[in-house]
């Protein structure tokens, strides 16, 4: 016996009187030492166009524009809880899709080989507009994908069809043809891009955001997607200009006001109830409650915001049904949505 494994002998009767075990990397799954470049095929950088790389840099004048009118937000949505100008300084904006602050899709128990796998063939068993078969992964701007069952696949993909699941089933979205929509807090464009690629007779889709860098990188995604003309970008220092010539039907909000302040909630929700936007639907950070609970990321209760300017839930389902997929699926949560009283 070498010394290692005699020193893992000992330290095994020991931590067994605590309840835990010593192994060997050797004898242990990959997914199981959180692994997950070793266990499967990641592709984590796609090419980028010399075009996107020109483009997508931090001295570029649009950016610097994004920047200059959000100096101007109102002071209550300023203060960041979450995006600091440290943290949105921190990703590579050419792979604006990667594992980053946008969405995450490493680094967690629940975001290895096996989520996406279980993920993967939830979505296959349950996918009622055949959503799988319309929207197409090609792991552009270094989106990590996995080939799954002949699908190349993503967290963007999978999140994005059971969020728009989630809203047919409640709204009939794939029936209605003139929905108006606003995506408040909409990232890089993720949904966005989904839903105008999922429905072309959708109208414009509005992405808002107080990010210079999202509403940066969402208006070149969705123009590089090639939805020119069917979408705007709604800086927050022009919404209330908006809504003199806007009517919005529908507002959606997904894992934005997590990482946000109860002041910077209670701004949004107060200017949609005033307007009568009368649908809104929310997916929250999971944190320790996988999302059942309408908390901000410091544990601070957002749901009295809502009840005090008249929305009332008129759903939440868990974002997998199926209890040991919602368990072990790839970044449980729940879907709300909340409906204006008259």
């Amino acid at each position: 016996m070498t010394i290692s494994a005699s020193m893992a002998r000992q330290m095994d009767r020991v931590t067994r009187r605590l309840g835990y075990r010593v192994f060997p990397d050797s004898l242990l799954h990959p997914t199981q030492i959180g692994e997950l470049e070793a266990s499967c095929d990641v592709d984590a950088r796609a090419d980028i166009s010399q075009e996107a790389l020109d483009y997508l840099d931090r001295g570029n004048s649009r950016l610097l524009e994004f920047r200059k009118m959000y100096a101007d937000l109102d002071p209550e949505l300023k203060t960041p809880l979450v995006w600091t100008k440290e943290f949105t300084a921190a990703p590579d904006l050419t792979n604006f899709r990667g594992n980053n602050m946008w969405v995450h899709q490493l680094g967690s128990h629940e975001l290895q080989e096996r989520s996406y796998l279980l993920s993967t063939y939830y979505v296959l068993a349950n996918d009622r507009l055949g959503l799988m078969r319309k929207l197409k992964e090609d792991g552009a701007f270094g989106a990590i994908t996995l080939d799954i069952a002949g699908i190349r696949v993503s967290r963007d993909l999978l999140d994005s069809i059971l969020e728009i699941d989630f809203l047919d089933r409640h709204l009939e979205l794939a029936s209605r043809q003139n929905l108006r929509i606003l995506d408040i807090g909409a990232g890089y464009g993720r949904l966005a891009h989904r839903m105008l690629e999922a429905f072309p007779s959708l109208p414009t889709y509005r992405c808002a955001d107080v990010i210079a860098e999202s509403s940066f990188v969402c208006e070149y995604y969705l123009q590089s997607r090639g939805h020119r003309g069917r979408f705007e970008i709604a800086p927050a220092t022009e919404i209330d200009r908006m809504w003199k010539s806007e009517t919005i039907d529908l507002a959606i909000n997904i894992h934005s006001f997590s990482e946000c302040t109860l002041q910077a909630v209670a701004w949004w929700i107060n200017r949609l109830a005033s307007n009568g936007v009368k649908h809104l639907m929310i997916v929250p950070n999971a944190g320790n409650h996988c999302g059942q609970l309408l908390e901000n990321n410091v544990g601070e209760n957002m749901a009295p915001i809502f009840e005090d300017c008249g929305y009332r839930t008129i759903a939440r389902d868990l974002k997998f049904s199926d209890p040991k997929v919602q368990k072990f699926g790839l970044n449980p949560t729940c879907h709300w949505l909340f409906e204006l009283q008259s």
